[in-house]
């Protein structure tokens, strides 16, 4: 049976609760992966997405910051997380669905202004993040499983709007990149949404300081959806509802989706 996979960094789950159910009432994905919650899990407004379909839910929180959830109307439960880098972070959470399907939900750190680990501890903590969740799927060897999140890196020249000016930007410097690959590599996982969009400039993120984000267009393909070779193929109908970036009071997100036939 398909069904449909979205991951949003939504930037805030209770200031932005009136954002999630709208999304929820016109676009009806069966799961879908919040990043940045900003809530322990318990102030999570989970009866208002249970009221609309969502039942299920898997979730890691902190008060304030970070902070990961998935949301689905299909049975899910828990499979756990991981603390990369030993952070101590919310950043991470499994569910496993009922046909055996593992998600992985992921917020990777940012890696503040700089990029060098030396003067910015934040740049590291993001490579040592990386690091880990590498050695992890070389270990482990996932199957039949799906990685979404805000990974906080645009790997691909067209990822972003202009390639040379951010190469020495956060999120764009070859050493993230190159990170990011290994990371894939390690887990042999699929970039989705750029085995069905091969071509073109992809965008999920725009900052909220271009007054005109969408004239501009400076965006970032920060947040990803990607699966295991086993069932890579399954996955098709990748989208980026770009308009979502455009609703009162917005994430700096928009959400990405995925249809995988399993």
């Amino acid at each position: 049976m398909p069904f449909t996979i979205a991951t949003w960094n939504i930037n805030s789950v209770r200031l932005r609760a009136a954002l999630v159910t709208h999304l929820m009432r016109e676009e009806a994905p069966d799961v879908l992966c919040l990043q940045e919650c900003k809530s322990p899990v318990e102030k999570i407004p989970f009866d208002i997405f249970e009221a609309l379909g969502y039942r299920h839910m898997v979730a890691r929180g902190q008060k304030g910051y970070n902070g990961v959830a998935i949301l689905s109307k299909l049975p899910m439960e828990d499979a756990g997380e991981k603390d990369f880098a030993k952070l101590g972070h919310a950043r991470h959470v499994a569910g496993k669905l009922e046909n055996g399907v593992t998600i992985h939900n992921f917020y990777v750190p940012a890696g503040g202004d700089k990029p060098d680990r030396e003067v910015n501890e934040k740049f590291g903590q993001k490579l040592d993040y990386l690091t880990e969740m590498r050695d992890w799927f070389r270990a482990e060897a996932p199957e039949k499983a799906i990685l979404v999140g805000d990974l906080n890196i645009a790997p691909r020249e067209d990822d972003v709007w202009n390639h040379k000016q951010l190469l020495k930007v956060v999120s764009h410097t070859p050493i993230e990149v190159e990170h990011l690959a290994e990371t894939r590599e390690a887990g042999k996982w699929v970039d989705i949404t750029r085995q069905d969009l091969p071509e073109g400039n992809l965008y999920s993120w725009w900052s909220y300081r271009s007054p005109d984000w969408d004239a501009a267009d400076k965006g970032r393909r920060l947040d990803h959806v990607w699966a295991t070779p086993d069932i890579s193929n399954a996955g098709h109908s990748s989208r980026i509802l770009r308009a979502a970036r455009g609703w009162d009071k917005p994430s700096d997100h928009a959400p990405v989706f995925a249809i995988f036939d399993l």
